[in-house]
């Protein structure tokens, strides 16, 4: 990938997130690097790095239509390695286009998205589902909240950022949920010692609340016509 490299660190959130360009399978292709550095959570069901703990960059990678490599999380870690993102790190991908991100703010509260949903349609369906390697995810989100959150609300906050997802694929006049491979990164502070962690992310608490109109928008915004 070659690109221009932001700064190697920095606390901000993911609305720093830079663009950078590679060519690959002869095609332009685009990716998000957000460089969180130290003192982030993460929680994501991403291929390269998903699960929870610390995360010190995230890697939101367009890969080309019709992407047949079955070891994305290796690719992931190349990609990341080309462009300096050293330590551990999360790793998404997605054929959609990723040059034209929604980005959204509320309180503090920050998120980045990507949408493609040529293929998408409802979660609970009659069709059985595939033990295959999905295909690259479409619509992928990048949150962060700059406060200290226990697991359980780390969980509970991506069960509200994806509730407004679904709230903006509605209002946009989109009849579905999502698309079949949809991925979430969340971010959330490390705690220090003496800080107090929050205990809930629902929609009503105070930051999921702010999480979710953040992630409203920013859905909103990557689905609009371009």
């Amino acid at each position: 990938m070659t690109a221009v490299l932001p700064p190697s660190t920095t606390t901000a959130g993911p609305h720093t997130a830079r663009l950078l360009t590679r060519f690959e399978d002869g095609e332009r292709l685009h990716a998000l690097l957000w460089r969180a550095g130290p003192g982030w959570r993460m929680i994501s069901s991403a291929v390269l790095g998903g699960g929870i703990g610390e995360r010190d960059w995230v890697l939101n990678a367009q890969v080309a239509h019709g992407y047949r490599r079955t070891d994305p999380d290796r690719h992931l870690a190349e990609l990341a390695a080309g462009v300096g993102a050293a330590g551990p790190g999360v790793g998404l991908m997605t054929a959609a286009d990723v040059s034209r991100p929604g980005r959204a703010q509320d309180g503090g509260a920050e998120a980045i998205v990507t949408a493609g949903i040529s293929v998408r349609g409802w979660a609970a369906s009659p069709g059985e589902g595939t033990a295959l390697p999905a295909q690259p995810g479409t619509i992928n989100i990048i949150a962060a909240l700059p406060v200290a959150l226990t697991d359980a609300a780390l969980v509970n906050a991506v069960a509200t950022a994806t509730e407004a997802k679904v709230q903006a694929l509605l209002d946009a006049g989109h009849d579905c949920s999502g698309t079949p491979t949809d991925a979430i990164c969340l971010a959330s502070r490390t705690p220090a010692p003496g800080d107090t962690l929050h205990p809930f992310a629902g929609p009503r608490s105070l930051w999921g609340a702010r999480l979710a109109r953040a992630v409203h928008r920013a859905v909103g915004e990557a689905l609009a016509p371009r």
